[in-house]
């Protein structure tokens, strides 16, 4: 089954069981999706899709430390809801030990020796985690590393 396939699904089963934040939150998701495919005239893959849904949680991390700046917790609560459900689709995320693994891993291969090499070293852990770790957990990591 296709992650698509799969998201269709879990609306169905939302909306039967009666379920409007989850509701919410697919539709949006699935408009997303929709967008993407009218603008590029194509049919995404699942990886695309991955790449839409790790959109939109960063989308909502970002809203959600700005309504907890601001004081805004009704809407920092839905903010919240909606990552828990959009995080369903994610692949299985990697631990902190995990990605410390393949920091260190990525410094021994590349010889990075400092600050100055963390953009190469990101660029390549990224292109190793993909959507499986928060790159801004990532980023502190490989600046610990590094430093």
């Amino acid at each position: 089954m296709t992650l698509k396939a799969q998201i269709m699904d879990d609306i169905k089963r939302a909306m039967k069981a009666k379920d409007k934040a989850t509701v919410g939150t697919i539709r949006m998701l699935t408009a997303a999706i929709k967008q993407v495919e009218v603008d590029e005239r194509r049919e995404l893959a699942d990886a695309d899709v991955l790449d839409i849904v790790g959109k939109m949680i960063k989308q909502r991390k970002d809203a959600a430390n700005q309504f907890e700046q601001a004081g805004r917790t009704d809407l920092l609560d839905q903010e919240l809801a909606e990552i828990a459900i959009l995080t369903h689709y994610l692949p299985q995320q990697l631990t902190a030990e995990e990605i410390t693994a393949i920091v260190a891993e990525t410094i021994a291969a590349t010889n990075a020796s400092g600050m100055q090499d963390m953009g190469q070293v990101m660029g390549q852990v990224k292109a190793k985690v993909g959507l499986k770790a928060d790159m801004g957990q990532v980023s502190q990591i490989v600046k610990a590393a590094l430093s």
